[in-house]
């Protein structure tokens, strides 16, 4: 449905009033923080399932790369090789989990605290366990995504020529796949921001009230995050302030405001829900 321009109007007054609220003049910086601490378990956890998909770490370390630091990206590769042996590698996997889940967790809250006024959901234990399961699925879509960067071109190259012995024609897959890794790509993380709007707040709402927020949310990452790639690559010098410490601040200012951006799209829906009530 087509907005009018009051509503839109009404949107935005709404989506600007709640956002001065106290709650939320602390909740990027939050986020900022429990990304940073949940980075180590989540990089570990996500090593292994590559072990499993046979898919090298340095992908990951390239992508990482137009975004923050060399440094960082090294320190961060490394704990993607380590791998806990034993009895208790089952145990660490759990701890490393629940570790992993602060950020999720935060975003529950908020979330929940957004739609209902209140952040305490259904319990500590039952989100908390809400919040690993969201990690769960979010590894094996990051992972996913990756298998189908890596491993595209050569799924589609057997593929055109079991077609072609079949049919006897000349395909050319690959020229296809060029075309469409990136908007599947694109499309796999859409998915994977609505899929984490969606699941976040103890009450459902209904996935149609989640989308608008999740294209916001989507794009506003996206273009924040090359916004902030090019500053740092031209016009940062937090070195000159911070010396060693300026990837790690870099980093944080980072995840401060791709936080700041969540909590639009989560704060959008719920505007947007507000202004159709009142309608």
């Amino acid at each position: 449905m087509i907005m009018n321009k009051k509503r839109v109007k009404n949107v935005l007054i709404n989506v600007f009033v709640r956002m001065r609220k106290p709650y939320y003049q602390g909740v990027a910086a939050e986020l900022a923080f429990f990304f940073l601490m949940s980075m180590v378990p989540l990089f570990i956890i996500t090593g292994e399932l590559m072990g499993i998909f046979a898919l090298p770490v340095d992908v990951i370390g390239r992508m990482l790369e137009e975004y923050i630091s060399a440094e960082v990206v090294k320190s961060l590769t490394e704990y993607m090789d380590y791998t806990p042996s034993g009895t208790i590698s089952a145990l660490f996997i759990l701890f490393a989990l629940w570790s992993a889940s602060k950020a999720q967790y935060s975003l529950i809250r908020i979330a929940n605290y957004t739609y209902t006024g209140l952040n305490s959901g259904k319990g500590f234990f039952r989100e908390r366990l809400r919040a690993m399961f969201t990690v769960i699925i979010t590894i094996f879509l990051m992972a996913f995504g990756l298998a189908i960067l890596v491993y595209g071109k050569p799924i589609m190259d057997v593929t055109s020529l079991y077609v072609e012995e079949i049919l006897k024609v000349p395909l050319h897959f690959y020229e296809v796949w060029y075309i469409l890794r990136w908007p599947l790509g694109i499309a796999l993380y859409f998915f994977g921001i609505t899929f984490i709007n969606y699941i976040l707040p103890s009450e459902k709402i209904a996935l149609k009230k989640i989308i608008p927020g999740s294209v916001l949310t989507s794009a506003g990452m996206l273009v924040v995050t090359w916004v902030y790639s090019f500053y740092m690559s031209r016009f940062s010098n937090y070195d000159i302030f911070y010396g060693g410490l300026a990837s790690v601040i870099g980093l944080l200012i980072w995840f401060y405001i791709l936080g700041y951006v969540m909590v639009i799209g989560i704060v959008f829906n719920a505007a947007l829900e507000e202004t159709r009530e009142e309608i």
